[in-house]
């Protein structure tokens, strides 16, 4: 670990905190449908979208009608996504003439990007045509990024109203995220990354010849030379920009955001890291000023800011020692060590820069990597792992994070009532069996996605087993790490699995899909349960939701759920491989 590496560290959170009020007072203006500085503007389009579609936007939905409309939504964009995949070869913009996606991997994707995960199991710029990009998934990344902040301010709207039976219209607050929140910030941000030389374009694949041929053995055994090397091309920032802003984090290119024609530059890399957290830093600004308690705003901040620092610092300090056996192997090997574990990871960024990716795009659902997870070190590929397991809460995707941790708040309040012997509060509403019901099934869908598929995979050689391309405690790893990402709708992978194959591409799809919508359901009802409640007046009994012993429960809940459910599978696989490798085994 290094004072520059620190310095860069406390530069990128620094730029968060001083971002968060701004971005959040501006969301709750776009949400509570204030004057802002874009409505001469936008407020015209917005008008004509709701005269073209038929809605009404003073018509209030109850929990029950604005989940409804958010799963058709949801299943009509999804149903939208795999036909173009299935048709991309029939359709324009497709200058390499690649083919229709086979269908298991269509359906992966589709859900994938509907829920906001971007798993990929393919190399992008070999598998999807510049229309499929486009059409298919850049604008994926605008929509699931909307529905979730939309669910995120209605949980917000339910904690704020009292004796009210609505929290709000799906239709526009799915809008007013789009046209006011993502589509400008998107554009500033892709004109700035194109400035760092991100490539922006339509053009077909060039095919450049090498400066050295290189000779090659195929899997036949056979040895050929290869001359010549294809460079993808395009419309990578316009994709670029939302896939960071929105949580999404899928690629354009295999290599993703450790790609120099998506990341080139250190400049770049720290815009794409801000832009992860921009939002859901801002979103709990947001919470503060709806319910007219800017402290309890800053106060759930604070929960997540530790929860970073702890991930980050843990990442750091593991991938800067590096792997101790490799000290051990000669004088040249030692030297390349000596400045920490730069395996898998790019020399234009470092491993503060790197380890500070990792934990930031695990912390939020966004799974961009600029690095590879996978050749971290086992309690340095702990971090990201860790960090999806808790929920992705520690700031987590654009909404979703928020409203995940909005139970977590639920639940640490619950808690605090016990303590003291009466009925918990929660901001003047009391918190009662079916609120801590729900928060309890919302905690619960999770784990058993995850653990029921890792213990499916890992029982089957053939179908789970086969994918692997390390055994042991990593391979397990690598097995969870998929499950882990596909439920917490991350879509980052530790790289090790090849996830293409009928039974991962359905299973992971199907994680993905009820690791999203289920969860929403319970959280919605919470929400509607809230919004009908009177408030109470505050008494010396009554736990404040805005201090720092607030902050350190709702840290300590966090933390102590996450252990309780997922200490045992993580003993069993970074944890005993970390074990081993002091006693000189890898895997």
């Amino acid at each position: 670990m290094t004072l520059n590496g620190w310095l860069q560290i406390a530069l990128f959170i620094t730029t968060i905190l001083l971002a968060a009020k701004p971005m959040g007072s501006y969301m709750t203006a776009v949400f509570e449908r204030r004057k802002t500085f874009l409505d001469p503007i936008l407020n015209p389009c917005e008008r004509l979208l709701y005269r073209l579609t038929g809605i009404d936007p003073d018509e209030e939905m109850r929990w029950t009608q604005y989940a409804v409309a958010m799963l058709v939504f949801s299943a009509v964009t999804l149903l939208l996504t795999y036909v173009v995949e299935r048709l991309q070869a029939y359709l324009p913009w497709n200058p390499q003439h690649l083919p229709a996606v086979e269908s298991s991997l269509a359906l992966n994707t589709a859900i994938s990007f509907t829920t906001n995960t971007n798993w990929q199991s393919y190399t992008p710029e070999s598998t999807m045509s510049y229309l499929t990009q486009m059409l298919g998934l850049a604008t994926h990344n605008f929509w699931s990024a909307a529905v979730g902040m939309a669910l995120a301010i209605a949980f917000v709207r339910g904690i704020a109203r009292r004796e009210m039976k609505t929290i709000g219209n799906f239709w526009v607050d799915l809008t007013r995220g789009t046209l006011w929140v993502l589509l400008p910030i998107s554009i500033v941000l892709s004109l700035a990354l194109v400035t760092q030389g991100v490539v922006q374009n339509l053009k077909p694949y060039d095919s450049v010849k090498l400066v050295e041929p290189q000779t090659v053995t195929g899997s036949d055994g056979k040895t050929s030379t290869v001359t010549t090397q294809t460079i993808a091309q395009g419309p990578v920032a316009s994709q670029e920009a939302i896939k960071m802003l929105g949580t999404n984090g899928g690629g354009f290119f295999n290599a993703n955001s450790a790609h120099p024609f998506e990341n080139p530059t250190p400049l770049s890399n720290f815009l794409q890291m801000v832009a992860i957290f921009l939002l859901p830093a801002g979103l709990c600004i947001t919470l503060g000023q709806m319910v007219k308690s800017p402290k309890h705003g800053w106060a759930v901040l604070g929960a997540m800011v530790v929860l970073w620092f702890a991930g980050t610092f843990t990442a750091y300090w593991a991938e800067s020692h590096g792997n101790p056996l490799l000290h051990n192997v000669d004088a040249k090997v030692s030297q390349l060590q000596s400045g920490g574990n730069m395996e898998g990871k790019e020399v234009r960024f470092g491993i503060a820069n790197s380890a500070l990716f990792a934990a930031v795009t695990t912390d939020a659902s966004c799974g961009a990597v600029n690095s590879m997870h996978d050749s971290y070190t086992p309690l340095g590929g702990l971090i990201p792992l860790t960090n999806m397991l808790l929920g992705e809460v520690v700031f987590g995707g654009v909404g979703a994070g928020l409203y995940g941790m909005l139970v977590f708040v639920v639940m640490s309040v619950f808690i605090a009532g016990l303590m003291v012997g009466r009925t918990p509060e929660y901001l003047g509403k009391k918190i009662e069996s079916f609120d801590v019901q729900m928060a309890m099934l919302y905690l619960l869908i999770f784990p058993l996605i995850i653990l029921g598929f890792t213990s499916i995979s890992v029982l089957m050689p053939n179908l789970g087993l086969g994918s692997l391309t390390n055994h042991g405690p990593h391979g397990l790893s690598e097995i969870l790490y998929a499950y882990t990402s596909a439920t917490a709708n991350n879509g980052s992978a530790f790289a090790g699995l090849s996830a293409n194959t009928h039974w991962y591409n359905y299973s992971l799809g199907t994680a993905m899909f009820f690791g999203r919508f289920m969860m929403m359901i319970p959280m919605l009802a919470i929400a509607g349960n809230l919004a009908g409640k009177k408030i109470v007046p505050m008494s010396s009994g009554t736990f404040p939701v805005t201090t720092p012993l607030f902050t350190t429960l709702l840290t300590a809940v966090i933390l102590v759920v996450g252990a309780l459910t997922f200490f045992p599978v993580l003993s069993l696989g970074p944890v005993l491989e970390h074990l081993l490798m002091r006693a000189g085994q890898l895997f």
